[in-house]
């Protein structure tokens, strides 16, 4: 029953990389997230944690990333809607300890590295459509500095992942009452691993590998059926969601210790998300996604001023994951361009950053989409709504953190 809904329900409106949140600190925000080959403060545990055997004694660093995004959605017949206004906030925690006598430091960061959070209001096209992710990480990590030029790492990913979607469109069955709802709601946690390496085979050169390994969510939980006047009814529902691996390669060029320059690929294996079963109380319903490994593409530089000042850029591209066969309203994935300013500073015990973020996404016009979108107990005569269209995208985003060493 969830077959055209659910079609959009792994998807966040904030990045063209399906589900994925890959702001996880304001100074790494603000070099465009080419931050792998760099990893100098406890962020590194999420963008590479070898970086971790930089720092030496304790470091507590608390941000969170804030977000305001706009879909819009042009129909054939030129009809225009506009997703709900609404502010997304991500939080970051992270605590490191570089040992002072030993090449070793350790680490936990607690981050939500996986989100969704849209709803488009009702309409003639598609009817009401909405969905909510929280997902939160806790990543103890490990890093040995094997040589003075060469460390590595490796974590584990605890993950807890809670998931709403839901449908409403007007019915025209015997006997419906009101409009049509279709729910689920299902929860569940995992574990998975990641992977860091970070190499300076010269002084003003750096290389950084960061690995995160795939997991499954066996999310469970209830749906509900309700306004058919039919098949009304809440009952168990559940569906297993494949998370993606991604690998990240960064190179980093420092000309003097005031300038850092960096290129980062990311790669994210949205491959792994072919068909998902959902299965409710009426049955099962095999949703094809049929998604794209995709890419970011990362650049970014910093220059350090007098009294511990830094100014930050960055620019993203980000490649579409979604294929026009299988878009949905839930998914306004599409080419995406991002940039990013910021600016900080570092003391011997406190630093701070702050950064903001714009993302544009151009104007993508979907056709040949062969899934409805409406409730799947749709009854004809009520025609099958599609999400052929057109669709553009823009967001604004605020993050900042503050650390403090001891």
């Amino acid at each position: 029953m969830l077959g055209g809904l659910c079609l959009g329900g792994g998807t966040t409106p904030a990045w063209a990389l399906g589900i994925r949140i890959a702001d996880q600190d304001p100074l790494a925000t603000a070099r465009g997230n080419a931050f792998a080959a760099t990893a100098d403060n406890p962020s590194a545990i999420y963008y590479n944690p070898a970086g971790l055997t930089q720092l030496e004694g304790h470091h507590v660093r608390l941000g969170g990333y804030t977000i305001a995004f706009e879909s819009r959605f042009t129909s054939p017949a030129g009809a225009r809607f506009d997703t709900k206004s609404r502010v997304d906030f991500a939080p970051q925690l992270y605590y490191a300890y570089g040992m002072k006598e030993q090449p070793l430091a350790f680490g936990v960061g607690l981050y939500a590295p996986y989100g969704l959070a849209l709803e488009w209001p009702n309409n003639a096209e598609f009817g009401l459509l909405y969905g909510k992710m929280a997902h939160l990480s806790l990543n103890p990590v490990a890093a040995w500095q094997v040589h003075p030029t060469l460390s590595v790492a490796a974590g584990l990913t605890l993950n807890y992942c809670d998931t709403e979607i839901r449908q409403e469109a007007t019915r025209n069955l015997p006997g419906a009452v009101g409009n049509g709802v279709n729910r689920f709601k299902g929860d569940d946690t995992d574990v998975g691993y990641n992977l860091g390496l970070l190499w300076q085979p010269l002084k003003k050169h750096s290389v950084g590998v960061n690995y995160r390994s795939p997991t499954t969510m066996g999310l469970s939980g209830t749906g509900t059926i309700s306004g058919t006047g039919v098949i009304d009814g809440t009952g168990p529902a559940s569906a297993r969601l494949p998370f993606p691996r991604h690998v990240v390669l960064g190179y980093s060029f420092r000309p003097t210790p005031d300038w850092n320059f960096e290129f980062n690929a990311d790669w994210t294996e949205w491959s792994r998300l072919t068909t998902v079963t959902f299965q409710q109380f009426t049955g099962a319903t095999a949703v094809p996604f049929n998604w794209r490994s995709s890419w970011f593409y990362e650049f970014g530089v910093t220059r350090k001023f007098e009294g511990g000042w830094r100014a930050s850029a960055g620019y993203i591209f980000s490649e579409n994951s979604v294929p026009d066969a299988n878009f949905s309203p839930l998914v306004p994935d599409s080419d995406r361009h991002i940039f990013s300013l910021g600016v900080g500073r570092q003391q011997a015990r406190v630093s701070w950053d702050v950064a903001y973020q714009m993302g544009w996404g151009p104007s993508r016009s979907v056709s040949g989409n062969a899934l409805t979108v409406p409730i799947a107990f749709a009854a004809a005569p009520t025609p099958p709504a599609s999400p052929n269209g057109r669709y553009t995208f823009l967001s604004h985003a605020l993050t900042a953190a503050v650390s403090l060493r001891f």
